[in-house]
């Protein structure tokens, strides 16, 4: 598959060809002017292949999307108060959950998928699984607490994903305020004695990834950048999906008021870092658009630019060629 975004071009001042094209076009129209408007059709197939064998000569490059080594993905969904928000309706939360029964259902049967519940503190919901009942169960039972750790969220879904990594996650948990380590060389988290586990590329692990649905107010718990930086050290991707409108609304809680607003920030530097994307919804329909692009998007990898000059040669010709076997099927001659 080509990625369309991608495309550039090794010799663009070649497109200077496509100034010919109305002379083409007012020529054929000189010629045919009394003809019936079906023949017309012919032509227009033919323009279609003439443009494309045209656009062939300034030399077209793109990445190409291959599928990729996909085998499990964490779901770590923000259910903490600030999701009863209903800038999003019917309110964040519930609009999430349906979008997330649309990403699991796009999901490939033999891709496992995990749920993690953020709140003041993270969980699995659970387990990796190929059951997409017991998914869609985890989802609906999921109540909504007090409280945003967000970097809880990611340590808790990456030790999921990586089980014999040697991430210490009570350590970590408990080691909030403390000074950070010295730099090892190894990923925050692994052993340091016993432990052969070093840094990897960020994005490098294909076989595993992370989506974080939150509205980005992280207030408790693990620095969440550090914990992007352990994911990115162990190659796994943090794709982060931002729940919300930055006016956001006012919530009643206890007789406390609070406006609460998406806070994109955190959560595209969390991509970032990862080499991943993060995706913004602002209403429902947008949010089960962006589930079923980033369905997409987890199980493609990308692949570096690769001319594809002969990908529109080739269609450009066989264009003309059917337009010009239709027009002398029917007429008895080409156009």
């Amino acid at each position: 598959m080509l990625s369309l975004n991608s495309l550039t071009l090794l010799w663009p001042s070649l497109l200077w060809v496509f100034a010919g094209l109305p002379v083409l076009i007012g020529g054929y129209v000189w010629l045919c002017r009394s003809q019936h408007w079906s023949r017309h059709g012919y032509a227009l197939l033919m323009l279609c292949g003439i443009s494309l064998v045209m656009f062939s000569l300034a030399r077209p490059r793109a990445v190409l999307l291959l599928p990729s080594r996909l085998d499990t993905v964490m779901l770590a969904i923000d259910t903490s108060g600030s999701m009863r928000a209903t800038d999003v309706q019917p309110s964040r939360i519930e609009a999430a959950q349906a979008a997330v029964r649309t990403f699991i259902a796009e999901q490939p049967a033999q891709v496992k998928v995990g749920i993690v519940t953020v709140a003041s503190t993270a969980a699995v919901a659970q387990a990796p699984t190929l059951s997409r009942d017991e998914l869609y169960q985890a989802i609906e039972t999921s109540p909504l607490q007090t409280g945003s750790a967000l970097g809880s969220g990611i340590l808790i879904a990456l030790a999921q994903l990586l089980p014999g990594s040697g991430i210490e996650v009570e350590k970590i948990l408990t080691e909030v305020d403390r000074p950070p380590p010295k730099d090892t060389g190894k990923p925050l988290g692994a052993e340091n004695k016993g432990s052969n586990q070093v840094k990897l590329e960020p994005g490098s692990n294909k076989a595993l990834a992370i989506v974080l649905i939150s509205d980005g107010q992280s207030n408790m718990g693990p620095d969440v950048l550090k914990m992007a930086q352990l994911a990115a050290d162990h190659g796994v991707r943090v794709y982060t999906v931002g729940i919300g409108t930055p006016e956001g609304v006012v919530l009643k809680a206890q007789g406390v008021s609070m406006r609460v607003k998406l806070d994109e920030s955190a959560l595209k530097k969390i991509a970032d870092i990862t080499l991943a994307d993060y995706y913004r919804a602002t209403n429902a329909s947008d949010l089960k658009k962006v589930y079923a692009a980033l369905a997409t998007t987890i199980r493609l990898e990308k692949h570096q630019s690769t001319e594809v000059t002969a990908v529109f040669l080739a269609l450009g010709a066989l264009l003309i060629l059917l337009a010009g076997l239709f027009s002398l099927r029917r007429d008895g001659r080409v156009l």
